[in-house]
């Protein structure tokens, strides 16, 4: 934090600092980051979490929110919609706590446990993405298959923060290189294939070149 605070980069979700507003082009952002591990902002207190969002909303032009929950791994690529849990610890139903989020005011939810690229929803106009995966992991982590994909997502908010469009640019982690490009592009036929299956009644449409099209009832 102490880092991050004198490179000036905005962050969250540390007990200490749950949450930040900072301005970016004219627009305030506020973010606030969840996770089920000590030390951080738990996403179990969901009425904490309602007034944080109600008092970020009150103030910032764009909510952004990142929750660090649901099961890992490639077994758990699909959203349940309900409770998961993962070695004993209570991950969080993450369907219906981003859903309660954006109810409250948050504009676009972007989720990271999983350590694995899950499906992409709309939801009121505001966009969920429910876990991107790891962009830049070393050591003991896993990188093969389906946890090497790293995705990148760029998403095209209004200035109220309804999702108008965006693509997925896929990469991929190497032991040695870091993230690497992916002309296959395995992350974007990953979130693609997901978001198909787990979101059928979903507003959006994922091209197989990763550009996203919102379709509005």
């Amino acid at each position: 934090q102490q880092i991050l605070d004198s490179i000036g980069i905005a962050h969250a979700g540390a007990i200490e600092q749950p949450y930040t507003i900072t301005k970016i082009d004219g627009l305030y952002i506020g973010f606030v980051a969840f996770a089920p591990n000590k030390g951080t902002l738990l996403f179990h207190n969901q009425q904490q979490a309602i007034d944080i969002i109600h008092k970020l909303d009150s103030v910032a032009d764009i909510v952004v929110v990142s929750i660090h929950g649901g099961a890992e791994g490639a077994k758990n690529q699909h959203i349940t919609r309900k409770r998961e849990f993962y070695f004993g610890e209570d991950r969080g139903n993450i369907y219906e706590f981003s859903h309660l989020l954006i109810d409250n005011g948050a504009d676009i939810i972007l989720g990271h446990g999983p350590h694995v690229a899950r499906a992409i929803e709309v939801y009121k106009n505001k966009l969920i993405a429910y876990s991107l995966g790891n962009f830049l992991t070393y050591g003991r982590f896993n990188l093969k298959a389906e946890s090497g994909l790293a995705p990148v997502l760029v998403a095209h908010l209004s200035p109220t923060g309804e999702f108008l469009s965006g693509k997925v640019h896929a990469f991929r982690q190497s032991y040695t290189n870091g993230p690497i490009n992916d002309p296959l592009g395995r992350a974007i036929t990953t979130i693609k294939k997901l978001s198909e299956e787990d979101f059928p009644e979903n507003e959006i449409i994922i091209e197989e070149d990763g550009r996203i099209f919102y379709i509005q009832n």
